[in-house]
């Protein structure tokens, strides 16, 4: 049974770890040029220390009989397989916290085309991968039509979201798509990055990138660290650091937590209500039974999203620092990071290679083709510069999308960061760790592949239709791809 001790010792490890991953980096070129945050690195680390590898390793080659388990005691083991699903609640808690939420028109007014990118991309990914779950992960490979929502869970959720819904997939009968959703969302980071990078170069000399006046984007890009990137997140609706006669008598980074916590508490209240209608309503005795399934991240999602109306509605706005919102976020989704990397199971990944190999370049090219094709018939104005954004997002990590759209406008003369931000408003609650990636395994369970991949499509070609018409460029204008 793990004790207090264990979860205290499990923490302690991956901050170890952590710090390993930071120095390396520091040290070694290649993984800055990787932009490889250290959570990443170091639960790489941690899976080559513990029974996964270095544990096979030693029982293979008769080693020492106290690392037949790596370095890592199985209790410290059991505690990352369980931090994941608690952890991911406070990172989605944080999500609004902080953040000034302007009325929906205002914000379509800034983040329209954005928005409608953004929300085909992420529906398409549905798209593609229910539709190859029924044509070839399921008839070629064996796996379940829950395969579908993978790529979505992996790719635009990223490693929390993926980490968050692995009591989801166990209730359903298929726990190796944890696994696999790491997996996938480890190469999205990596992938991401590089072509994101490759696509800048190439914008650039084609001239569909403007240089910047200062020089060549790409140079800017090898330059930049991770405190811009914290800098580019804590810019989303930051407020002033201040302090506050409220918090004069306990620490800040405290009180901060309390929010979260509050956030999570009525997200936890209103996921018990709305199964309280279901099991009263549509979903009794034998019904439709999705609430239920439904794991608590994305309602204390909307936790948060209230608690901020509340504030500054009463004028409390300014009792939050996002920058210290931001920082208990951070520290969570590095401890979920290390913690789900550090248990990946090797087996899983080994024994679906080739479905895992299918979802990973239908992913990718998917992603691709929205940039270079989409993106320019979307966004009327700098579309590369903007669409790089949703790109990175798409590929596992917002931060992936922040600093792809700093390589390629560091003045942020597009800008695209206050688009980018502002358009997370109408995207992360649905999709991307929203309701519907959480609910996306539930509703294949229940109604089957293909109603969920027709009503994805609708809502794909909705969006995609949308943005042509309403944000395309004037069709008698030469198009930016051909200027």
């Amino acid at each position: 049974m793990t004790s207090v001790t264990d979860v205290f010792a499990a923490l302690l490890v991956i901050g170890l770890f952590l710090l390993v991953a930071k120095t390396l980096r520091a040290r070694l070129t290649v993984l800055r040029e990787l932009f490889l945050p250290a959570s990443v690195i170091g639960g790489v680390l941690a899976l080559l220390a513990g029974p996964q590898v270095l544990g096979r390793l030693v029982g293979a080659f008769d080693g020492p009989q106290v690392l037949t388990d790596g370095l890592l005691p199985p209790a410290v083991g059991e505690v990352w397989g369980q931090l994941p699903v608690i952890l991911i609640s406070v990172v989605f808690a944080a999500l609004f916290i902080g953040k000034t939420i302007p009325s929906i028109g205002a914000i379509w007014r800034i983040a329209g085309p954005q928005v409608a990118l953004g929300q085909t991309i992420a529906w398409g990914q549905y798209v593609v991968g229910i539709g190859l779950g029924l044509l070839v992960l399921g008839p070629v490979f064996g796996l379940p039509p829950l395969a579908g929502a993978l790529l979505e869970i992996g790719f635009e959720g990223g490693h929390g979201t993926a980490a968050g819904l692995a009591d989801t997939f166990e209730e359903f009968g298929f726990a190796e798509g944890t696994d696999l959703a790491l997996g996938l969302a480890t190469i999205g980071l990596v992938a991401g990055v590089l072509i994101g990078t490759v696509i800048i170069n190439w914008a650039v000399r084609t001239g569909r990138i403007d240089l910047d006046a200062d020089g060549n984007p790409v140079e800017v890009a090898r330059q930049a660290t991770d405190d811009d990137l914290d800098d580019l997140d804590d810019r989303e609706g930051e407020l002033a650091r201040r302090e506050h006669d409220e918090t004069a008598t306990t620490d800040p980074l405290s009180v901060h937590i309390g929010f979260v916590a509050l956030a999570i508490a009525i997200g936890w209240l209103l996921l018990e209500a709305l199964e309280w209608v279901e099991v009263n309503t549509w979903g009794g005795e034998g019904g439709l039974e999705l609430l239920v399934h439904l794991p608590l991240f994305p309602m204390a999602m909307l936790g948060g999203v209230a608690l901020q109306v509340f504030l500054d509605r009463t004028g409390r706005g300014r009792l939050v620092d996002r920058h210290l919102i931001n920082r208990i976020s951070g520290a969570a989704l590095d401890l979920i990071i290390v913690a789900a990397l550090g248990t990946l199971s090797l087996d899983a990944l080994g024994g679906n290679l080739g479905a895992f190999a299918v979802l990973t370049l239908a992913g990718i090219a998917w992603n691709v083709s929205a940039l270079l094709v989409l993106a320019p018939r979307i966004v009327p104005q700098h579309p590369y510069e903007r669409g790089l954004g949703d790109f990175g997002q798409s590929m596992g990590m917002t931060v992936t999308g922040l600093l792809l759209m700093r390589i390629a406008d560091p003045a942020n003369r597009s800008g695209g960061l206050e688009a980018f931000g502002y358009k997370q408003l109408l995207f992360e609650p649905v999709v991307g760790g929203g309701l519907f990636t959480a609910a996306s395994v539930p509703l294949i369970a229940q109604l089957g592949a293909v109603p969920v991949l027709i009503g994805t499509f609708v809502l794909m070609v909705f969006w995609l239709v949308l943005g042509l018409r309403v944000f395309g460029p004037d069709r008698d204008a030469p198009h930016p791809a051909e200027a």
